[in-house]
């Protein structure tokens, strides 16, 4: 008898899919590429990804090229005289276009027109960034070194431009990082023959992720460089305040009010940067991996591309891990002012409640002196009445034994206060082990 088969856990397959969800493009040099990245101003995380999609078949549709699978976050077909590579991301979509043979004049950008303007109006978003690519095929490394020496300068600023050889030498690679006057940032691929169609696909590919990464961590220094002012001025105001407390122990609640505002204002800075500071550092790692992969090797004393992200790239990186760390410093000084604060208006309330407790204890004291007081009084009153009401009883008495009235009084008087006095005496031990 065959056993059940196991069940599958949740997700795995989808899961499992998704490592080979987004394949490298194989391309054969000559070739070129047109690439753009469209990202939404804001709220871009959460976006309504429904609308990528209607956006994406709008372009297959005017083309009549065939739909992406139901809830793909990626696809690729024929587009045209090219291949469409689609894929959507957390924050942005993009869309290259791979197309066989370059054009005459470099980077004359006439692949970006199979993007109609009137579609490209209608994203839901607007443009990260765009790029060009122009893949050559050279005979060896040594031709692809003279090639890209003679003709690279002329198709970038010389002072911005990143050179190197790839992927032990299948390839050398150049561009500026720059944007052109048509809006588009360029590279060029110069492949040795015999490079492999995958193996191109791959340099190809890593050049745009290391520039569309790029654009995003660089989204983060417009935020790095407000709170770096912002944070300042708090600082300013937080150090002032310690110094008042420094020299001063009044209006301790307006200071602590005052504490309690700047706090407030840190913890804003900090939950409306957080994603995109976080966001920065997780695209700045991915830069550097896809730039490590590439195996950079220096051409004729050129800055690699690894050099010219720690020249450029790095200090923006750093300017907003500088500004997180300001931030969360900010966070920790105001919270131990406030911390210290408190402590020293707690103290100040003990003193307050123990001097409230004292002068509690000396009226329970008086209290108890005048309860005492009238003890002793209200003993010889109802001792009083209480010697006549018993001489009364006993006047008969005295007169039938001969003992006159004066006696009578001197000899019940002591008798009665004693009784009088003891039974005052336990009414109060009865009602205080009540009130007990």
């Amino acid at each position: 008898m065959a056993s059940a088969p196991l069940e599958n856990y949740p997700d795995r397959f989808s899961l499992s899919n998704e490592l080979h969800a987004r394949p490298f493009p194989e391309l054969s040099a000559p070739c070129r590429a047109v690439y753009v990245a469209i990202k939404q101003e804001k709220g871009a995380a959460e976006r309504d990804r429904s609308l990528d999609r209607a956006h994406l078949i709008a372009l297959l549709d005017r083309y009549g090229a065939p739909h992406p699978a139901p809830s793909a976050n990626h696809h690729s077909c024929k587009l045209g005289r090219g291949t469409l590579k689609w894929e959507q991301h957390t924050e942005f979509v993009t869309y290259t276009i791979f197309a066989d043979g370059v054009a005459q004049t470099p980077f004359d950008g006439s692949l970006h027109a199979m993007f109609p303007q009137d579609w490209l109006a209608e994203a839901p978003g607007k443009v990260l960034t765009s790029c060009l690519v122009r893949v050559e095929e050279v005979a060896d490394q040594a031709a692809a070194t003279a090639r890209a020496v003679k003709i690279f300068s002329n198709w970038f600023v010389p002072e911005s431009l990143a050179l190197a050889a790839v992927i032990d030498g299948a390839a050398t690679i150049g561009g500026d990082f720059r944007i052109d006057e048509n809006g588009h940032v360029r590279f060029a691929v110069l492949a040795c023959q015999g490079t492999g169609r995958r193996r191109l696909g791959r340099i190809v590919q890593r050049l745009l992720e290391v520039e569309t990464y790029k654009s995003m961590a660089m989204l983060a220094l417009p935020q790095a460089r407000m709170v770096a002012g912002k944070v300042a001025e708090l600082d300013r105001e937080l150090a002032g305040i310690v110094g008042q407390m420094a020299s001063s122990q009044d209006g301790d609640q307006a200071t602590l009010d005052h504490l309690l505002r700047i706090s407030a204002e840190v913890e804003l800075l900090s939950a409306s940067t957080a994603f995109r500071f976080g966001a920065a550092g997780a695209y700045e790692t991915i830069v550097t991996q896809r730039i490590q992969v590439l195996r950079e090797e220096r051409v004729q004393s050129r800055q690699t591309f690894a050099e010219f992200m720690v020249r450029r790239f790095d200090p923006a990186m750093r300017t907003c891990r500088s500004a997180q760390g300001r931030l969360r410093e900010l966070s920790q000084r105001a919270e131990r002012a406030s911390n210290l604060l408190r402590t020293r208006v707690d103290v100040a309330s003990g003193l307050q409640n123990a001097e409230v407790l004292r002068r509690m204890d000396d009226r329970a004291a008086l209290q108890l002196r005048l309860q005492e007081t009238v003890e002793g009084l209200s003993v010889v009153a109802i001792s009083y009445y209480a010697v006549n009401l018993v001489a009364n009883l006993l006047k008969p008495v005295g007169a039938s034994l001969g003992i006159g009235e004066g006696w009578v009084y001197a000899a019940i008087t002591l008798p009665v206060l004693l009784m009088v006095w003891i039974m005052v005496r336990r009414v109060r031990r009865r009602l205080a082990k009540r009130d007990g």
